[in-house]
């Protein structure tokens, strides 16, 4: 459906998403982005050395200035996570959790690269060993297992609803899930066993993950922790389409000077993309992602004609 085709998306509405959404729709693109600002990590900062701007700023007084802007200029806005994406011919497709799908001519990611953690006991211990933070990546090692997902949002309930296919039992442990009525419904109707209302108080194990303890007192046998906490991380939706990532870190995506990943048409600006982890230099990355993806995307159109 056109009305649902852009030739900009951008995904996270930190300092560089916003910059990115502001260049991008000042080139007369379909700008759309992605992501609530209270999940940026600037949104509880102070910052005070911005050029430009004197005194002391909140970095919530801040967002909500950029995305005032944003919209004043014409861009759209979507509180919105990104479930799946898929490289379609000339287009991108994006699975959100509302179960609406959108499509694009250009991506920037625009995520920011903290990977939040549980910090409970056994959380650092078993990394790698029954602790994983990535559904998608490692979900093919627990075929037949039992594994529990941890989160109260989208991210939990999808990874918990893709380990269906792989592991012959599922906990999703969460204390109180927000996500789109779509979503909760699929995992209402899914083999997904739901253990509301606690949390998680220590994972435990020998050499590897055996069990979890809950906050109730339960103790559930266990072969594998995901922690999946808020929405679904930049690694996991860039590894669907095989944007490249920085091989040390795996968390970071490797881009050029004019934010270009490998996959052509895919950006990536600020925090993601690595050190230093600054709002300046993420505000000069968005602005060259968002006037980079809209002239590619201009190309693309002009092509397709």
């Amino acid at each position: 459906m056109d009305d649902l085709v852009y030739d900009v998306v951008i995904i996270g509405a930190g300092p560089a998403g916003i910059q990115a959404a502001i260049h991008a729709v000042r080139k007369k693109s379909r700008v759309l982005l992605l992501g609530r600002i209270n999940r940026s990590s600037l949104y509880s900062a102070h910052v005070e050395n911005y050029a430009c701007m004197e005194g002391v700023k909140t970095g919530k007084e801040l967002l909500e200035a950029g995305m005032s802007q944003v919209r004043g200029f014409g861009a759209e806005l979507m509180e919105a996570d990104v479930l799946k994406i898929q490289q379609q011919e000339d287009l991108f497709s994006l699975a959100l959790e509302s179960g609406t799908i959108i499509s694009s001519h250009a991506l920037i990611f625009a995520t920011g690269t903290a990977r939040k953690k549980l910090k409970v006991p056994g959380e650092k211990e078993f990394s790698g060993r029954g602790v994983s933070y990535c559904v998608d990546c490692d979900a093919n090692f627990y075929r037949k297992a039992t594994v529990a997902v941890i989160g109260n949002a989208s991210a939990a309930i999808d990874g918990a609803l893709t380990l269906t296919g792989y592991a012959s039992k599922v906990y999703l442990v969460s204390q109180d899930l927000v996500a789109s009525a779509e979503l909760l419904n699929k995992l209402h109707s899914s083999t997904v066993e739901h253990l509301a209302g606690t949390w998680i108080k220590e994972i435990r194990g020998d050499q590897a993950v055996q069990s979890i303890l809950l906050e109730d007192g339960k103790e559930v046998t266990v072969d594998g922790v995901f922690i999946e906490l808020g929405a679904k991380g930049a690694m996991e939706l860039a590894l669907e389409i095989g944007v490249q990532l920085d091989m040390e870190t795996m968390t970071h995506i490797v881009t050029n000077k004019l934010a270009e990943t490998n996959i052509a048409g895919v950006y990536a600006a600020g925090d993601i993309t690595g050190h230093p982890y600054q709002m300046a230099k993420a505000v000069g990355e968005g602005c060259v992602a968002g006037m980079e993806a809209a002239g590619f995307a201009r190309k693309q159109k002009a092509g397709s004609q």
